[in-house]
Formats: structure tokens, sequence, C-alpha cells
């Protein structure tokens, strides 16, 4: 195999592959589906950790977090956990129903960025800041693709993006980007911190969602 073939067997992926894994409904368990399921949002966790540490700007929904933990004096992971949980009450006048991938998102992330800002050490300087974020954003694409194809329910943020999309009928995309923008917006006014990071993270994280969903497709192929 060269190399052209190999990149293209491992390109972006437009859709989720069906995998051996997938449940058949939001609470259809197994030892290896959760197992598979808890792996990715672990990742996930650990990934958002290293933006945090990298010191140079974060995800939106961290931004907030951090914004929340700078005002109020809680941990980052319980404050990840509290806007989490305040996402899926919102869920109620949407209709919309969670899955055991919903709760699990719910405890799992935040428990791990708490743990990832206690096991990795900060930044000591741009460069080393810049691949913190690259590595996390690498992460966070590998655990969202575990995590999306297990089909155990979405997390709270995309159900609230879906519930807000079939009510208003706004375009998911639009959706998406105005509750980014207006979470981002609320955590640098608490204080959050905003820069490269959130940067890189933005034009980074569909492409490394993609290309781990690519190679999740090419690995269970057959």
């Amino acid at each position: 195999m060269n190399l052209s073939q190999l990149l293209e067997q491992l390109k972006p992926h437009k859709t989720v592959p069906h995998t051996p894994w997938r449940a058949n409904s939001r609470w259809d368990l197994s030892p290896s589906r959760v197992a598979i399921l808890f792996f990715g949002l672990i990742i996930f966790g650990l990934g958002d950790s290293l933006l945090i540490q990298a010191g140079l700007g974060n995800a939106p929904w961290t931004v907030l977090a951090q914004g929340i933990t700078l005002k109020t004096g809680m941990s980052i992971g319980f404050a990840t956990l509290a806007i989490s949980t305040f996402v899926l009450l919102l869920w109620i006048p949407l209709q919309e129903r969670p899955g055991f991938g919903t709760l699990a998102n719910i405890v799992l992330i935040a428990a791990f960025i708490e743990i990832g800002t206690h096991i990795f050490p900060e930044a000591p300087n741009v460069g080393v800041g810049v691949l913190y974020d690259l590595v996390g954003i690498t992460l966070v694409g590998i655990g969202s693709s575990l995590y999306i194809t297990c089909g155990l329910g979405p997390g709270p943020r995309d159900g609230a993006m879906t519930g807000i999309h079939y009510k208003t009928g706004i375009r998911v995309g639009r959706v998406r980007l105005a509750i980014e923008v207006v979470v981002l917006s609320i955590g640098w006014l608490l204080g959050g911190t905003v820069g490269l990071g959130t940067a890189l993270f933005a034009l980074l994280i569909g492409q490394s969602v993609a290309i781990s969903l690519g190679v999740v497709a090419r690995l269970t192929r057959g």
C-alpha cells in the first residue's frame, strides 16, 4: 500500500460509521460498549485538560467553566459538571430524552478534566503550550469519535443544539455557532482565557473528529 492509498483510506469521514459496538437504543448496554464509551469520554476529558494547562486559551465551554471557577472558587471539574447539569435541564422544555451516554458524558468528562489538570503540569512556555493544544485537540477528536459511535445518546450540549434546531427550524450549524459565541462571550467576561488555543480548537476540532471517525471506519470495516 502506498502513501496516497493510505491517506485516501484515512481521509476525514463525512458521516458517523456504523461500528460493531453501536447500540440499538440509548440504553442498549453491554460491557464492551460501555468500556468503549468510558474510554472515549476519559480521553476527551484528558484532552480538554491539556488545553487548560496549555494556558493559551480554552475551548468555548471550558472558557465558561474557567470563568465560573474564577468567580466562585469551585474547581474546574465541578464547574464543568454544574454547566452540563444545567444544560441537561434545558432538555425538558425541548422534549429531548437523555441516554446512558448522556449521563456518562456529564460525569466522566468533568471528572477527567479535574484529574488531568492535576496530572499534567502547566506549560512552561508558548511552544510547549501549542504542543499541549495540538495533543489535546487530537485526544478530544479521538474521544469524540469513540463516544459518538457508541450511539448511547448525545452529550448535554449536542442534545440542546439539536433540540433547539427541531423546535425553531434554524439550521444546526447556525444554532451551534450561536451557542458557542454566547458561551465564549460569557466565559470571557467572567475572566476565562481566550487566545491562540481557542483559535486552534475552533480551526482544528472539526477535522480532528472527522479524521478520527475515518480511522474508526477503516479499522472496523468488514
